[in-house]
């Protein structure tokens, strides 16, 4: 090979050299900065414990919720919660945003604090803030016990609440909550009628708005309006029927025609009132109360379903008596299988709210009459009279008086007996003229039941010991008999003054107990 050519070869490997050289140095410096700008940006993911001391003796509105703060952070190590490596975490907005919508579910209080945690929410730094950490601790926990828990057993019995309330771990939820947020939007955290009742909430929220309902004025001489009639007040009635949905339009018509008499009938079924088609004073006196005053109902009976366990709904049959509604429905394979009128206790001798398992029936049977009648009523009764016990076919029976079975014994002819303290239980009249009445608080506090035959009927049905001619003839039999059930029933005794049914209609009932205005203070204070 001559010089020419190794002097040609050896400068073509030299540039080749310096090609490569320069390009693994610019590759090398790429790699570097790429390396730079995936690097995450790292801060301390835990805190000094002490700073939480620090935090409720700047914030002592909130000291409610330190005993399950100061759990969740040792649980936890004291790790920052609501931050990681990448900045502030999903669930943290998603609580900041349930904070900020609170009156959705219908939420009274006041927030404590709000907006200081506004101004410290508005930064922008994904750098981890102490304040805004254990702000939205407690913050959570006020969400927990605000609308998932609602308020503390205590103050529930205080109204007289004894239904079983269920617990639950809200340190537990979290955990899964920072996994999926939005669990936190799954209507399985209560009973479906809280739902139903936060949609007519804002609908009844959006009349408020639009300026509500005007109240519907009468002459003095008012008597009744009746189908046929025509007047300025019923053309009142039919715009305060329409802002309600009970009629689908308002044409300002002054006849009392066809399509405002089956709004009426929709009313009165929705307010507890006999069906008929004649409008009273009282019916216009219901109408006119004002839409503030059925927002703050509908409130309290969301509250009420807070305190109601989710598994209610689970059972293959149950039994529910709603008190104010006056009404037992009986539950099978989750179908309403029965509805009857019951008469409930008066407000001296209220119908405990609690819960127990049927677990008897007891056909022709003998009334023990309790020790407090006994002495209020028979004693003094058969000092007046001594031939008082053999004319209602009482007897003395072991220091005690009792009414021997028949069709004028006071418990009927069957009676449907779930064990508890209260000695409360449900079963037949012979007072039947009484569930004809609107308001039927008449009895000492238990349960007297319209179709007691037919409830028997269907808790025997399927049983080959019963057949619906043995029952009938056990209860008119003048012999007590007791039947042990195979499958014991729950049967849950609520006290709920706001309902919406099957077709989304909102039903008030008249709070016969008084106690709505109590629950709606205490919401308030918490």
């Amino acid at each position: 090979m001559n010089n020419t050519r190794l002097y040609g070869l050896f400068l073509m490997l030299f540039v080749l050299s310096v090609s490569l050289t320069g390009w693994y140095c610019v590759k090398k410096e790429n790699k570097e900065i790429v390396a730079v700008r995936n690097k995450e940006v790292t801060f301390p993911l835990s805190f000094d414990s002490t700073l939480v001391a620090t935090f409720y003796a700047k914030y002592p509105k909130l000291i409610l919720y330190k005993k399950q703060v100061v759990s969740m952070y040792q649980k936890n190590s004291y790790n920052f919660i609501w931050y990681d490596k990448k900045g502030k975490k999903e669930t943290a907005d998603v609580i900041y945003n349930k904070i900020n919508n609170l009156f959705e579910d219908g939420v009274l209080s006041k927030v404590p604090y709000k907006e200081t945690l506004d101004a410290l929410f508005q930064k922008t730094s994904e750098k981890p803030d102490i304040d805004v950490e254990l702000f939205l601790s407690n913050y959570y926990f006020y969400y927990t016990n605000k609308v998932l828990q609602g308020i503390d057993n205590t103050k529930s019995d205080e109204l007289g609440w004894y239904l079983p309330r269920e617990k639950q771990s809200y340190i537990t939820y979290l955990d899964s909550l920072l996994v999926d947020p939005k669990l936190i939007d799954k209507k399985e955290q209560h009973i479906e009628q809280y739902y139903k009742l936060k949609t007519v909430l804002k609908r009844y929220r959006d009349i408020e708005q639009k300026g509500g309902w005007n109240a519907v004025t009468v002459p003095a001489n008012f008597v009744s309006i009746k189908p046929g009639d025509s007047s300025d007040v019923v053309a009142k009635i039919r715009t305060r029927l329409f802002l309600t949905g009970d009629i689908e339009f308002d044409s300002g018509n002054k006849l009392y025609g066809y399509s405002l008499q089956q709004a009426v009938l929709k009313y009165k079924k929705r307010n507890g009132f006999a069906l008929d088609k004649t409008i009273l004073k009282k019916h216009i006196n219901e109408m006119n109360v004002p839409i503030s005053s059925r927002i703050k109902t509908i409130i309290v009976n969301m509250e009420r379903c807070r305190w109601v366990s989710t598994d209610i709904g689970k059972a293959k049959e149950f039994i529910v008596v709603n008190i104010p509604s006056y009404r037992l429905t009986y539950f099978k394979e989750r179908k309403v299988a029965l509805e009857s009128k019951v008469v409930v206790g008066t407000a001296l001798n209220k119908t405990v709210i609690f819960s127990g398992m049927m677990s008897y029936i007891v056909f022709s049977p003998y009334w023990n009459v309790p020790k407090s009648i006994l002495i209020k009523e028979i004693l003094p009764a058969i000092k007046k009279n001594k031939t008082y016990l053999s004319k209602h076919n009482m007897e003395w029976y072991k220091g005690n008086v009792r009414q021997k079975p028949g069709a004028g014994n006071s418990l009927g002819l069957v009676k449907f007996l779930f064990l508890n303290n209260n000695n409360i239980y449900l079963h037949d009249t012979p007072s039947k003229q009484l569930f004809n009445e609107e308001k039927r608080a008449f009895s000492h506090g238990c349960i007297r039941v319209e179709k007691p035959k037919e409830l028997a009927n269907l808790i025997l049905e399927g049983d080959t010991n019963w057949t619906p001619e043995k029952i009938n003839s056990a209860m008119n039999k003048g012999k007590e008999c007791w039947y042990t059930l195979k499958n014991k029933i729950p049967v849950y005794i609520g006290y709920f003054t706001a309902w919406v049914d099957n077709d989304g209609a909102i039903n008030f009932y008249k709070d016969i107990y008084e106690r709505d205005e109590q629950l709606a203070s205490m919401l308030l204070e918490e």
